[in-house]
């Protein structure tokens, strides 16, 4: 398709080309980390709720998922250079209004819009890409470049954005994601032949009806899944409505899909065996991704980082993930077992977390983080793309684009479990740890005694009233027994999670049917992925 279609001008160098679509596809796939660049900061400016912040960014997410099957129909009917054009003229927009708007629900609903066209332009980057690489590892390469992106989109957010943060308000991030924009977007617009490159299928027949219910469920059980603690669960009118909702739009959707002659998705992909089990791994891939948050949170909060010093932590995790993407690429080249690259990646994920189980510390070293921020990259980076190119090449090729919508589907579902279990968590685990600490800090105690008394003496010292003194100190001791709660309960959390990782890694090592497993990518073309 690609090497007989002139996309671009005979005059335009690769080097300009590709650099081109790298100037899209980064504002692109940064608008996606924006809402969580800096969640306190986000909140302060808006007036909202830290939950809210978070629900922001998974009903951007929502957008992606529910639109990337519609996606592909405009794909083919519009011209890909306004195509182009149009995808980025609504991000924008939206975000121009994201900007100017200090109203929750306005900023929800334009999320939403902008996922939409995020997915848009999303779309047309990483089928440029593909179209550039003429060798016979071309989706090799294509899908490790554009997964390694994404896989550095949150770090690399943190670099980009704490600087801004720290010298100006949180809604002049939208407008540099505008100017952003420009540069890219018009030279690849100059670059770009107005050409299809697909053969041009009208727009009838669109299922809207289809992508609203998609979407409706995937809004609700992100709703569920982030506030449902929040407002006690069932307990809740609204939680309750959302829960008997996700039960039966699905059963709609599902059965509407039956019946079509063109199903909006296509269920016949978890006939493949290899599509459920990489279905079932990315879903845990996204669940231990979400874990660094944890880490990010205790920089913060226990080391007293800035998001700057954060983002410098952060570049150690970028290695990594570069790092392990290449190795990864071409160990699926050479046709290596899934079973070595999978155990690999895993692995590295256990190490980081056993590693920062016995690093969490109220005083620490910056640089012995480093080792372990470089481990959990290589983790994700060497299981990324083996398991999106796994589940993609094990359906047949005319399901390929139905393969990767699905499977935008479980990172979406495992991106707000991850959420979910690490909210969890934080109530209930730094309740459990505060109450019994706070069970032994009474008078009675020595420890608390001699503690008090070295606040106290300090302060006094330091010139301090001993009356007010002695409230400071109480002031101290609270804060050092919170800190000891964030700690244990991050402790815990990362327990979990390389239980879970150990478990995968014992059964990926005993199922013989996996041990025997390789990927011919050349066989089977994989179609274009999103997020």
């Amino acid at each position: 398709m690609s090497n007989t279609i002139p996309v671009f001008k005979a005059w335009a160098p690769e080097w300009l080309i590709r650099g081109a679509i790298l100037l899209v596809v980064l504002p692109s796939m940064g608008l996606f980390g924006l809402s969580t660049a800096d969640g306190p900061a986000s909140a302060g400016y808006y007036g909202i709720e830290p939950a809210d912040v978070q629900y922001s960014m998974v009903i951007f997410y929502a957008a992606i998922a529910s639109f990337f099957a519609l996606e592909r129909r405009f794909f083919i009917f519009i011209a890909v250079k306004e195509y182009l054009l149009i995808s980025t003229i609504i991000q924008v927009i939206t975000s121009y209004i994201c900007y100017r708007t200090y109203n929750l629900h306005m900023l929800f609903i334009f999320r939403f819009i902008q996922g939409m066209a995020n997915c848009a332009s999303t779309s047309i980057c990483i089928t440029l890409i593909f179209s550039r690489l003429h060798t016979e590892r071309a989706r090799e390469i294509g899908y490790s470049v554009f997964y390694c992106v994404l896989l550095c989109l949150s770090p690399f957010t943190t670099v980009v954005t704490a600087p801004i943060i720290d010298a100006f308000d949180y809604n002049i991030l939208y407008k540099a994601v505008i100017y952003a924009y420009l540069p890219g977007t018009i030279l690849l617009f100059i670059l770009m032949n107005n050409v299809h490159l697909n053969r041009k299928f009208p727009l009838y027949q669109i299922d809207w009806a289809s992508f609203v219910i998609y979407a409706l469920v995937l809004c609700l059980i992100g709703y569920v899944l982030l506030y449902g603690q929040q407002y006690y669960w069932l307990q809740d009118k609204r939680i309750l409505s959302s829960v008997i909702a996700i039960v039966v739009l699905p059963i709609i959707f599902v059965v509407r899909q039956l019946k079509m002659k063109r199903p909006y998705l296509d269920f016949a992909v978890f006939k493949s065996r290899n599509f459920r089990i990489g279905a079932l791994l990315i879903f845990i891939l996204y669940i231990c991704r979400g874990a660094l948050g944890i880490t990010s949170s205790y920089f913060a909060a226990v080391l007293g980082m800035d998001p700057i010093h954060q983002g410098y932590m952060l570049l150690a995790n970028i290695s990594g993930v570069v790092l392990s993407v290449i190795v990864s690429s071409r160990l699926i080249v050479i046709r290596i077992p899934m079973r070595f690259t999978w155990m690999m990646g895993f692995t590295f994920l256990l190490i980081f977390h056993v590693c920062m189980y016995f690093l969490f510390a109220t005083q620490a070293n910056p640089s012995e983080y480093v080792i372990p921020l470089i481990l959990q990259g290589m983790g994700a980076g060497m299981l990324m793309t083996p398991i999106i190119i796994f589940m993609v090449s094990s359906v047949p090729a005319s399901l390929g684009s139905m393969a990767s919508a699905m499977g935008v589907f479980f990172r979406f579902m495992g991106f707000c479990t991850s959420i979910a279990l690490i909210n969890f968590f934080s109530l209930f685990k730094q309740n459990e740890h505060l109450d019994r600490f706070q069970q032994t800090l009474t008078d009675l105690n020595p420890v608390v005694v001699q503690r008090m008394v070295g606040y106290r003496q300090v302060l006094v010292a330091r010139g301090m009233a001993p009356d007010q003194a002695t409230k400071v100190a109480n002031a101290l001791l609270a804060r050092t027994a919170h800190a000891q709660t964030s700690l244990r309960y991050a402790m815990d959390y990362y327990i979990m999670i390389s239980c879970l990782i150990l478990i995968v890694i014992i059964l990926i090592a005993l199922s013989p049917y996996i041990n025997r497993t390789t990927v011919n990518v050349q066989a089977n073309q994989p179609a274009p992925a999103s997020y």
